[in-house]
């Protein structure tokens, strides 16, 4: 089927080193696969991720093996299911969407009979940071940006660095993602605190697999699960603990399951949100897709990048524009 099945490894570095609970980031490396029957070309970009055991080696190596099947004539649609999900497959299943896009002269959206897209309104993140930082930040990015997505949860001090936000940033709609860094009791003593600052949802407070304490806890807002949901067979684990899902095709391992995951979590009444790992505009097209039914929605990852990669999405402010098939899809 594909004369040229390829992988790659890049490095693209951020304008300004990026904090979150787990660490800082100067750069991040990104895996992207090539498809290629000899006339038309399909790819996928993705993110490994070593909170969830990848590393750029395992996730080349898992590609690989992928990529020696395709070659050798298995059907993707027979291989998918019987392989993990994460960015290896991500990134192949991009790539094969995509493929079959060109091939038959059509859009993924159209594949998968989803109304024509429409541009949506993404968050942009603000990084942890000094207090003054933070601040700065939130008001520049607000002027273009109606929601913020704060990362807190490293051990300092939280409450001042949302505070000294909400100051800087006093229309914004506010998400604060604390990527697992607090325990039961941080979490109800900062409830109320959130609520006061008009905090519009609460993203994976505590380590996925202590989230059983969330039922027990009284809340003022919407508790999104990140970590904590993968793949659409986790959401059933989620009921009652939290009330948003927050989707990733890092995580799902694809578009394919992004999409079930999509119709699990709204089938069991959560609202759900389109998130990101870093990526360039390749990683985020397949998004704009998800974003169409999502309540939340966190493709700014480009916007994080000193550049991106060409062609790329449009970003107008806070909204992003449906992929062009020079592209994506």
């Amino acid at each position: 089927m594909f004369k040229k099945a390829e992988v790659r490894r890049e490095c693209w570095d951020y304008a300004v080193p990026f904090a979150i609970a787990r660490g800082v980031r100067t750069s991040s490396d990104l895996v992207v696969v090539t498809l290629d029957d000899g006339i038309h070309r399909g790819q996928g970009e993705s993110c490994p991720t070593s909170r969830y055991g990848e590393s750029v080696e395992s996730v080349l190596a898992q590609v690989e093996e992928m990529l020696s099947a395709l070659k050798g004539g298995a059907d993707w649609d027979d291989l998918h299911d019987d392989l993990p999900p994460g960015a290896a497959r991500n990134a192949v299943d991009c790539a094969i969407w995509d493929w079959r896009a060109k091939s038959q002269n059509r859009r993924v959206a159209d594949l998968l009979g989803l109304a024509p897209l429409r541009p949506v309104a993404t968050v942009f993140t603000v990084g942890i940071g000094t207090l003054d930082e933070m601040a700065r930040s939130a008001e520049r990015r607000s002027k273009q940006h109606g929601t913020l997505k704060i990362k807190l949860g490293d051990g300092g001090d939280d409450l001042a660095r949302l505070r000294a936000v909400r100051a800087a940033a006093p229309g914004a709609r506010l998400i604060v993602d604390v990527n697992e860094g607090w325990d039961a009791a941080r979490l109800e003593e900062m409830m109320p605190e959130l609520a006061a600052l008009g905090v519009a949802m609460l993203e994976q407070p505590l380590p996925a697999g202590q989230d059983g304490a969330l039922a027990g806890i009284e809340r003022s807002m919407p508790i999104g699960a990140d970590e904590s949901c993968h793949v659409a067979a986790d959401v059933e684990e989620l009921v009652g603990r939290y009330d948003v899902v927050n989707i990733k095709l890092d995580k799902t391992g694809g578009l394919t399951e992004a999409m079930r995951l999509l119709k699990a979590a709204k089938v069991r009444g959560f609202e759900t949100m389109i998130g990101c790992m870093a990526g360039t505009s390749l990683a985020m097209a397949p998004g704009v897709l998800v974003a169409q039914n999502c309540a939340f929605v966190d493709l700014d990852a480009p916007l994080l990048f000193g550049q991106d990669r060409e062609p790329r999405l449009l970003y107008d402010g806070e909204t992003v524009h449906p992929p062009e098939p020079a592209l994506w899809g």
